[in-house]
């Protein structure tokens, strides 16, 4: 693979470390999935996420239990509802997930992956908690593969045919341009469509001109940029965009939800303002 597409994939890992410690500080995670890094960062940017949520009520973590939670959501609603047994969620990085439903499901068959190093770190976790079994497994990864032992196809290969599945990305999307990520969901679509029922549920950044917080996200983007050493490219301008920029990577049916407006019914606090986040429900 050249190596822009590596360096491409490559730094994303920094804020799964930051993310890591937002789902423990927020009981979703035990201990173990804190790293020193995460706790570290969290630390570093505290005066930056008060100063955003006292000054302009933006509540960075909000945004991000928004996300997680809603994609709990989805996906505790493909299991009991529509009978999913197998999991893969992409991008993994230090989320919890994965341990969570495991133990809420046992008879769920829950497959993570990340890149190389991170999928050996987690790997490593799970492994010295315990954690790790025949149905609860992790694998290395890389999105922008098309060849080799690492690409998509490869990661699908052991999974059960025959049988329903989800795949989930998270804290993934917007670190790529959109040529890129496009080109991700063409080739997972493309593996989805073997299956006889597949939901893809993942989260983005539109570029929601219109908030009126608009400029302090640009600004909040920027910032992403500087401590990951990439970008973070927003992506769309309202949900028809969405939904047809899913579509044309042969997505059939997809449901852009707004997490702000659910806030309460996944537990959070109602949203001050309009919601920044969308997930979406994309299915082949």
């Amino acid at each position: 693979m050249p190596e822009r597409s590596r360096a491409s994939s490559a730094h994303i890992s920094p804020s799964a470390h930051y993310t890591g410690y937002v789902w423990y500080r927020h009981h979703l995670a035990e201990p173990a999935f804190v790293t020193a890094f995460g706790r570290f960062v969290h630390k570093l940017l505290w005066p930056v996420t008060w100063g955003a949520r006292a000054g302009f009520g933006l509540d960075i973590e909000a945004f991000l239990l928004q996300r997680h939670l809603q994609i709990d959501a989805q996906l505790t609603e493909a299991i009991e509802q529509q009978g999913v047994r197998q999991v893969v969620e992409i991008a993994c990085g230090l989320s919890p997930r994965g341990r969570r439903f495991c133990c809420r499901y046992p008879q769920l068959r829950y497959l993570e992956a990340d890149l190389p190093a991170m999928a050996a770190r987690k790997r490593l976790l799970l492994h010295g908690e315990g954690w790790l079994d025949g149905r609860h497994q992790v694998r290395a990864v890389d999105i922008l593969a098309e060849r080799g032992n690492q690409r998509l196809s490869a990661l699908f290969a052991d999974l059960d045919r025959s049988q329903p599945v989800v795949v989930i990305t998270e804290g993934l999307v917007n670190y790529f341009p959109l040529t890129l990520i496009e080109g991700f969901w063409s080739r997972l679509a493309n593996e989805l469509g073997e299956f006889p029922a597949a939901t893809y549920l993942t989260e983005l950044y539109p570029d929601l001109r219109e908030h009126p917080r608009y400029r302090q996200l640009r600004w909040g983007v920027e910032l992403i940029g500087r401590l990951t050493r990439g970008s973070y490219p927003l992506h769309y301008r309202n949900h028809d965009e969405i939904i047809a920029g899913f579509q044309r990577c042969g997505f059939a049916v997809v449901q852009v939800l707004d997490p702000s407006a659910d806030a309460v019914s996944l537990g959070l606090p109602p949203a001050r303002l309009p919601g920044l986040v969308r997930v979406i429900q994309a299915r082949t």
